[in-house]
């Protein structure tokens, strides 16, 4: 470990394994360290023994649940937009050879105590339950007033200002009901929270645009995920990374991070041996998250928590007419909260799990002391639930840009259902990092049906 890098990055978390690949990519030298033994982070797939040991370290996994080696069990749940970000990247770095993509069954949301299917086109609006007929019309209306918008021909603006007026004025504008705009606000422009109806309606009508055009990619959701799970994405950038001359060390346990008398970075001490780079990118559990600072500089900070139950059921989603996959959004509105709840669910048909298991995964961000009485409205969507292991997760965010002491630190993964979030971290650290945009081409990536 004598040998000076560009960069060392500490977590192999999908995305401190993106910034790994690109940075190899454009030529730096790049050494890659995880204090565990496996690729992923807090963003791994795990199989049934890994599952057990993490959450029951006393307990030894049911054989009725089948072979260690068919799970990958996800930690954390998300999907990936077929038209998003995670995919312009995976095509631009071509990682896509290393990697099969499946649909994901179906997108539906909770609405009076049913789940039905998201509308995402204006055939769809016309015979969804979700709306009554005078509703539907205004809908029609809404979605067409959508998708004719042109920036530069005001006679599509029907008097609007996408950058001025807020989704309020344009809800309004339509007279769409509150619960037209939990679905759309909340299924299609995968909000979290209400705070966007008062903002700006431009990123609002981008994520709706980004939705259906995701929707029409493929048919029957805008979702796609990797056969064999989320894990294999961490896996693939590092295949990348090791192309353009990445080392890898997993199993490394990171005892401190070395700076000058200037605070600037130096290094990293594993036991006896530094090794020493230009700058240090890493996840925040590197960086003190969790631990009191004795001494030490606060480089990271609590902004709030997760809770996600991963529960094994031996039965597809009741009401999601029997989808190997779906995801269901559940308004905060719907349940008196003021964060959704989110529910992924996966199957053998993914390769994660044994045939005739599905691993389904509710979560929601934390708003009182009592975590998991918060996702019971998802658990009762299941049905009877096998197994279930509940966890709750800071959100830890950097206090500082990392441009002054080279130490550039990726936020914890958020409690949105997709990668659109994690890419944005990339951008934002590739941009301290590098000092211009990352950008990329577009081409297209192909999915099973």
């Amino acid at each position: 470990m004598d040998e000076e890098y560009d960069v060392v990055v500490l977590g192999t978390g999908l995305t401190e394994c993106i910034l790994s690949g690109l940075l190899s990519v454009e030529g730096k030298k790049v050494l890659h360290m995880d204090r565990n033994d496996y690729y992923g982070g807090e963003s791994a797939s795990l199989n049934l023994t890994q599952l057990y040991r993490k959450f029951r370290p006393d307990k030894a996994p049911p054989t009725e649940l089948g072979r260690d080696r068919d799970y990958a069990v996800d930690l954390v749940p998300k999907f990936i937009i077929a038209s998003g970000e995670l995919t312009k990247i995976l095509v631009h770095t071509d990682v896509t050879r290393y990697l099969e993509f499946k649909q994901i069954a179906g997108s539906f949301v909770y609405r009076d105590g049913k789940i039905s299917k998201v509308p995402s086109t204006e055939m769809e609006a016309v015979k969804s339950p979700l709306m009554g007929l005078f509703e539907k019309r205004r809908a029609k209306k809404f979605f067409e007033f959508l998708q004719g918008w042109k920036d530069e021909d005001p006679a599509t603006h029907q008097g609007l200002d996408l950058d001025r007026d807020s989704m309020k004025t344009v809800y309004e504008k339509f007279g769409l009901e509150p619960g037209t705009q939990d679905f759309i606000g909340h299924a299609m422009a995968l909000y979290l929270d209400d705070d966007y109806i008062s903002k700006p309606a431009r990123p609002t009508y981008q994520r709706i645009v980004l939705y259906t055009s995701s929707m029409a990619r493929y048919g029957k959701s805008p979702y796609i995920y990797p056969l064999y799970g989320l894990g294999e994405l961490p896996q693939s950038f590092a295949r990348l990374s090791a192309i353009y001359g990445g080392t890898y060390m997993l199993d490394k346990h990171i005892d401190e991070i070395v700076t000058d008398s200037d605070g600037k970075f130096v290094g990293v001490r594993s036991g006896n041996e530094t090794v020493k780079a230009k700058q240090v990118i890493g996840d925040p559990s590197y960086f003190g998250a969790g631990k009191e600072i004795e001494g030490g500089k606060l480089r990271v900070v609590e902004d709030g928590k997760v809770v996600r139950a991963i529960c094994i059921l031996k039965h597809p989603i009741p009401g999601t007419d029997d989808s190997d996959s779906v995801q269901i959004v559940i308004p905060q509105n719907q349940v008196n909260r003021r964060n959704d709840i989110y529910i992924a669910m996966v199957s053998s048909t993914h390769k994660v799990c044994a045939t005739d298991v599905y691993v389904a995964i509710v979560s929601t961000i934390v708003e009182t002391d009592r975590p998991e009485q918060e996702i019971a409205p998802g658990l009762q969507l299941l049905g009877p639930i096998y197994d279930k292991f509940v966890s709750v997760s800071p959100l830890y965010t950097p206090v500082s840009s990392g441009q002054a002491d080279n130490i550039f630190i990726t936020r914890s993964y958020d409690a949105t259902s997709h990668f659109e979030t994690v890419v944005e971290d990339v951008q934002d650290v590739w941009k301290r990092v590098v000092g211009k945009d990352l950008e990329l081409k577009k081409r297209e990536v192909e999915a099973e049906p």
